[in-house]
């Protein structure tokens, strides 16, 4: 059986350095702009985010090897997510909906949680959702930030709940509540079914709620297999960068 120390060094071992940087603009699928636009808006969580692992790393954790060093490594994560995002919101204008992003943004904050907690929440249940969102109805460029990101975030999410497992933590009807207002807020404009399952309201929130629940949505299945586009279909600035 793998043991903690084991199991957060080898997180840590997963990783695969990248660089953000700019993105082409492009064409939003049809039907999905408004959701494209407003989970955009929501990049404004990544700092937050980033920040509750920092309260995290100075509290209660559990006492072994390389829970602090995987816990600093993704708070760099989350800036590197947050540049990204800023490069899309640049080509793609979602100014419109910032300042409703910013009273969930508060929610967030003000609720009175374990910052661990906090964050396995919003990452596992928010961003494995709006990231999908950004893939399936993004422009190419968003596409290829949303893939890089997503790796990061399976660590990320690997790691949170392991503390939470360590630590006793669970979910509750607030965070709960929270989840699904933040997602309702971001899907909102979407039919409550659709023939594309993807321009589909009640495909997003049930997304969500399993991901909150089980931890797993199967029908974000497909989601696991990157959706590149060729090499020659792709302007070389919407290409990840390796280090």
């Amino acid at each position: 059986m793998t043991d903690n120390k084991t199991f957060y060094t080898e997180q840590l071992k997963k990783k695969r350095a990248w660089t953000a940087g700019p993105i082409t603009p492009g064409e939003l699928r049809p039907g999905g702009e408004d959701a494209v636009k407003r989970a955009l808006s929501l990049r404004i969580l990544e700092i937050p985010v980033g920040n509750f692992v920092t309260e995290a790393t100075k509290g209660d954790l559990p006492m072994v090897d390389g829970v602090k060093e995987v816990l600093l490594s993704n708070i760099d994560d989350e800036m590197k997510h947050d540049k990204a995002l800023n490069f899309a919101a640049s080509v793609i204008d979602c100014s419109e909906y910032e300042r409703e992003a910013e009273v969930i943004q508060k929610a967030w904050l003000e609720l009175d949680r374990h910052p661990i907690l906090k964050t396995v929440v919003i990452e596992r249940s928010v961003f494995f959702v709006l990231l999908p969102i950004f893939r399936y109805l993004g422009t190419v460029g968003l596409r290829k930030q949303a893939a890089e990101i997503s790796r990061d975030e399976v660590i990320h999410t690997s790691v949170g709940s392991k503390i939470c497992t360590d630590l006793g933590l669970r979910g509750d009807k607030q965070l709960n509540a929270l989840r699904k207002a933040t997602v309702s807020w971001v899907v909102e404009s979407l039919q409550g079914k659709s023939d594309d399952k993807f321009l589909s309201k009640d495909f997003w929130q049930n997304s969500s709620k399993n991901l909150y629940f089980t931890g797993q949505a199967a029908e974000l299945k497909a989601t696991r297999a990157s959706r590149m586009p060729a090499f020659f279909e792709t302007n070389a600035i919407d290409l990840p960068q390796y280090i």
